[in-house]
C-alpha cells in the first residue's frame, strides 16, 4: 500500500492516477466500441432472435421480398440491400465515452420501427450481446489505471 508523508503527495498521486484512469478507459472504450461495431455490422442481413429488452425480427413482409427482388437484391436479408446501411456504421472514441452509430437516416428507421415496419434492433442488441465483455474491459481499465498492472488472475467479474 501506498503511504504519503503529506496530503500534498497524496494529491499529487491522485492527480496522477486520474490520468492513468482516464488513459486507460479510453483504450478499454475502444476495444468495446471496436465489438459493438462488428457484432452490429455482422448483425444486418440475418434475422435476430429476442436479445434483453429488444424483440426478435419479424419476417419480411410478402410485398418487402418482392420489392427487394425487383431491385436486385436478394429477397430474405432484413436491413443488408447494397450494405450501404451497414456500412455506415462508425465508431467514436473520446476520454471518457464511446459512441456507435450512423448517420444513415434508413438505420434509425430499422432500429426504432415506423408505422409500416416493425423496429429490428442492431445497436441495441449489439451492445446487450457485448455487455460482459463492456463490464470486462472497462472494469480492467479501471484497476489498470489506478494500479499500473493487470489486475491479479485476470478473470475477476466486475
Amino acid at each position: 500500500m501506498k503511504e504519503f508523508g503529506t496530503l500534498a503527495e497524496m494529491a499529487l498521486h491522485l492527480g496522477v492516477m486520474e490520468k492513468a484512469v482516464e488513459q486507460q478507459l479510453r483504450h478499454g472504450l475502444g476495444i468495446v466500441a471496436s465489438a459493438i461495431q462488428k457484432t452490429a455490422k455482422e448483425e444486418i442481413g440475418h434475422y435476430q432472435r429476442m436479445t434483453g429488452p429488444f424483440d426478435a425480427w419479424a419476417p419480411l413482409a410478402e410485398s418487402t421480398k418482392e420489392e427487394r427482388k425487383r431491385l436486385g437484391y436478394t429477397p430474405d436479408d432484413p436491413g443488408l440491400r447494397s450494405g450501404e446501411m451497414r456500412d455506415s456504421i462508425q465508431k467514436n472514441v473520446s476520454a471518457r465515452e464511446a459512441v456507435v452509430g450512423s448517420d444513415d437516416q434508413h438505420l434509425v428507421y430499422f432500429e426504432l420501427g415506423t408505422n409500416k415496419q416493425p423496429p429490428r434492433s442492431v445497436l441495441g442488441m449489439a451492445v446487450i450481446r457485448n455487455r460482459e465483455l463492456i463490464k470486462k474491459e472497462l472494469g480492467r481499465a479501471v484497476v489498470r489505471g489506478m494500479t499500473g498492472s493487470e489486475p491479479i488472475g485476470g478473470n475477476y467479474d466486475f
